[in-house]
Formats: structure tokens, C-alpha cells, sequence
């Protein structure tokens, strides 16, 4: 048995797929065991959901690639399914050993054993709850994970429901849906009056919407591909990624993003191609087209404290701010809170003795960015961070409309940022002023956040909601690391 290097938990011969052999659980988390001449072997931490005990066998449910055996998958993966591997113990006293050595094990891992799951059963093309019933609960019964499953109704619903929930209940949250559900669970968290500790509960996103930004960029992480899958095995593995979280501030009004804030060209998209939902993912593209060639661009002026080392980046085409207390928001003291007396109020950081720099349009967007993907097909900010305490800002201002239509073509694979007209760099705190469209001053502009309407100027996009902000100045400042995330690393 030394062909197997490390130290023994058990040790043991059984059966497998009849036969007699030598099985082998290491304490580095390898259960190996020697097969047709050779050594195979899986990764308890890595890749085993869990097992089961039907009559005398033992089940082991572990991840695969998609046609493979069993194997060990340390590269970039592609698509996995659930398999078994099978063994049966030559007595009673063994398989209890087996069981007992199995279990002590896996609950050495920290993984979660109660989660609540959130559905929205309206996003996207409305495949959350086949998602749920085909993928995550299989999975989680395989880990033998136990669930709360709630359907949301409307939107804030979520929200309305994390804000009041009782989380000394769950190990963690679990979205299947759209990145609108992640968004709405982090505001209901920060709405709380124990914000403090809540915020740290871990959070799943497993893709089931129109955009899945955020469960793209996780997976990405480790060259997965964006699939329910994927996404519920590192849920199940209990590893955790601190997450950044942008406050919004206009007066005393504030709303937290994990994602983005988009304004001009690239909110138009996103809002109006609401339209053409019915296509699924393409109505960006089919609608991107028209947009740019009846392209439109805002007047405004955006001012930005670059993160170190981007000072220089800026300086030619931007100027350095006269006066902070001019780009302030003045006393807002009388105002009556629209967020929650005891609610997350936003980093505090000295705005003062900070760098600004300020620009002046026309734009034909400005976009930030949290983490790298918008969408499984959209990657706008390719050096993003989960956990930097900065934001990605990525600004166009002027541009042929043919090199505009490459430029975000590009935005597939992050090569629009080597465009000459893009502006790109990381920023510590955020004041946009919006203004009219240069082709009619009477009309504003859309000011997107995470995929929903922020604020909207006059003779814009409605949708017949009413908006949380004014299409006016407003303020983002960035809290590092604030939020959980489970993640494949």
C-alpha cells in the first residue's frame, strides 16, 4: 500500500464494482484506491458532495468533467455533472468506520449546513426554478445540505424579505436568479439595525437571469464555465471572497451597488433594449447597432479621485478640481433619512485631502465597474478586483462611429480598453453631474445601476416606476471587502 504517499485516516479493503481492493482515505483529503493497475483517487475538499448509505454500499457523489472517469480536476474546467463512486465495506463495523471517518472529515471543511434560497422566478428566459429543481437541489441533497426555499413575488421583494429574516438560522444565502436578486439581498442586509454583523453572511449567486455578471466573474476566477453547476459546488464547498460595495449618495438617499453604474450609451442599451427582452441576451447586440448609429451624446462633467498610480494616466485629460466643497452636496441635515435610521450609512473617508480631478463632456458613456463581467458575454473592466477597495472606471467621450462599433465588440474580451478612446483606471470615490443630450437639451439621459433605473432625465426611458434618485449629482464612495461572497477560490 505505499504507492499511496501520506498519512492514513482509515484503510481498508472492499469491494469495488466487485472486485477486491485496497481503498484509502488520506488526511490531505485524497480517497485513493488502485483500480485495473493503477491509482485513482478524489479530492474530498474539492470534489465530493457528500455520500449516502443504501444497504451495504457506500455513495459517494462527487463532481466530474462532463465524459470523464474519475478523476482529479485541478486546471480550467469545463462543464461537470454529478457522479458516483461506490464501494462496499466487507462488514458492518467497517462501513460504520467508513461513515464516521467520511463525516469527521468533510465537517472539517466549515461548510455550510443551513442555507436560505431566494428564486426569482421572473428573470431572464424564467428558468430559475428549473434551474433549482434539475441542479441545486440535487446537489445540495447530495451534500446533505439542508434548505429554505423562497419564491419572490415582486421586485424589492427580496429585499423586503433578507431585511427581516433570521439569519442565526442559515450558514448562508443563496440567489438563483439574475445578478437583481444579489443586489436586492446586500440593500435589504445593509437596511438592517445590525448591518454590522449581517453583512457578513456569505452569499451564493447561481446564474438564472439575463446578465449573470456577477456569477461570471466568480467562475472566471477559475476558468469555469457559467453554469448552475459550477456555480452550487463552490456554495456547497464553503470557500468565501470579500466582496467591495459601492455606496450611492444623493442628499440622504443612498442605495449600494456590487455591480455598476452606467450612464449615456451603455445605459441606453441596457434599459430600452427592455423592449426586445423576448430575445434573450441578443437584444444588446441587435439593439447596441442602433443605438450607435443614431448615437447620442450627454453633456455633464464627472470628477474622480484616481487610485495611486493613475495620477499621471489622468492628467492630460483631465483637470484637477478647483474646489471640493464645490462638488459637496451642502447641509442635508433637515432631511428625513430614505434609507433607515439605523442602516449602513456609507464608508467614512476624509473627501477633503483627496485628489480630484474633474472632466467636462460631452460623453458617449461612463461607466463603473465592480468586478469584471456585466454579463456572460460582457466583460467592461478586465483588471477588477472582488476585494481592492476601488472601482473601474471606463469613460468614452469621443469616437467614429465605426470605431465605436468595434470598440464595443470588443467588450466580449476586455480589448476595448487598449482603444485610444477609452479612458481607463481605477478610482477611490465617484461625482457624476448629468446633463441634457447634446442633439435636445430637453432631453436627459438614463443613470443605470445594476441593471435597473437609478434616476432618468426628462423625456428619457419610462417605465412608469418611481425612481429612487433625481437625475442630478450624485456621489459613490467604495467600502472594501464589506460584503461575502461563497467563491470557487
Amino acid at each position: 500500500m505505499d504507492q499511496f504517499a501520506g498519512d492514513f485516516i482509515i484503510s481498508d479493503r472492499v469491494l469495488i464494482a466487485g472486485n477486491l481492493a485496497r481503498l484509502a482515505l488520506l488526511s490531505d483529503g485524497r480517497l485513493c484506491w488502485s483500480q485495473s493497475g493503477g491509482e485513482k483517487y478524489l479530492l474530498l475538499e474539492k470534489e465530493v458532495l457528500g455520500f449516502s448509505v443504501q444497504g451495504p454500499r457506500i455513495v459517494v457523489k462527487h463532481a466530474a468533467e462532463v465524459g470523464s472517469g474519475i478523476i482529479c480536476f485541478d486546471g480550467p474546467g469545463g462543464n461537470k455533472v454529478t457522479k458516483s463512486f461506490v464501494f462496499e465495506p466487507c462488514s458492518e463495523d467497517s462501513r460504520k468506520l467508513w461513515c464516521q471517518k467520511l463525516t469527521d472529515y468533510l465537517n472539517s471543511l466549515g461548510r455550510p449546513k443551513r442555507l436560505f434560497i431566494l428564486v426569482n422566478p421572473f428573470g431572464g428566459k424564467k428558468s430559475a426554478l428549473n434551474i433549482l429543481a434539475n441542479t441545486v437541489r440535487p446537489m445540495l441533497d447530495d451534500a446533505g445540505v439542508q434548505y429554505t426555499v423562497q419564491e419572490t413575488k415582486y421586485q424589492l421583494h427580496a429585499q423586503e424579505v433578507v431585511h427581516g429574516l433570521d439569519l442565526t438560522k442559515y450558514d448562508g444565502i443563496v440567489c438563483v436568479s439574475g445578478d437583481g436578486i444579489l443586489v436586492e439581498v446586500i440593500n435589504g442586509l445593509l437596511r438592517r439595525e445590525d448591518w454590522h454583523s449581517a453583512i457578513k453572511t456569505p452569499i451564493g449567486v447561481v446564474p438564472a437571469g439575463t446578465g449573470n455578471g456577477m456569477a461570471k466573474s466568480l467562475l472566471d476566477l477559475v476558468g469555469d464555465p457559467c453554469s448552475a453547476f459550477n456555480a452550487v459546488l463552490p456554495i456547497i464547498r464553503g470557500h468565501k471572497q470579500s466582496l467591495d460595495v459601492a455606496t450611492i449618495s444623493q442628499g440622504k438617499t443612498r442605495y449600494f451597488s456590487v455591480l455598476t453604474l452606467m450612464w449615456g450609451l451603455v445605459a441606453d442599451i441596457d434599459i430600452e433594449s427592455e423592449k426586445i427582452r423576448w430575445m434573450g441576451s441578443a437584444r444588446f447586440d441587435i439593439y447596441g447597432i442602433q443605438r450607435i448609429l443614431q448615437l447620442r451624446k450627454y453633456h455633464g462633467r464627472i470628477h474622480f479621485v484616481p487610485a495611486p498610480g493613475f495620477d499621471t494616466h489622468v492628467e492630460q485629460t483631465s483637470q484637477k478640481a478647483q474646489s471640493i466643497q464645490e462638488l459637496q452636496f451642502g447641509d442635508t441635515s433637515e432631511e428625513e433619512p430614505k434609507f433607515g435610521e439605523y442602516g449602513y450609512q456609507g464608508p467614512h473617508f476624509d473627501m477633503d485631502n483627496m485628489n480630484w480631478r474633474s472632466m467636462e463632456g460631452p460623453f458617449i458613456f461612463v461607466w463603473l465597474h465592480n468586478v469584471p463581467w456585466s454579463g456572460e458575454h460582457t466583460m467592461p473592466a478586465p483588471d477588477a478586483k472582488f476585494s481592492e477597495g476601488y472601482l473601474d472606471l471606463i469613460v468614452v467621450r469621443d469616437c467614429p462611429k465605426m470605431q465605436l462599433l468595434a470598440l464595443m465588440s470588443n467588450l466580449s474580451n476586455g480589448g476595448h480598453v487598449k482603444s485610444p478612446h477609452v479612458l481607463y483606471l481605477k478610482v477611490k470615490a465617484f461625482i457624476l453631474e448629468p446633463g441634457p443630450r447634446t442633439d435636445d437639451p430637453s432631453k436627459g439621459g438614463i443613470i443605470d445601476v445594476d441593471g435597473e433605473i437609478l434616476a432618468s432625465g426628462h423625456g428619457t426611458y419610462t417605465d412608469e416606476k418611481k425612481h429612487l434618485m433625481a437625475y442630478d449629482k450624485l456621489q459613490v464612495k467604495v467600502h472594501e471587502g464589506l460584503a461575502t461572497l461563497f467563491s470557487p477560490i
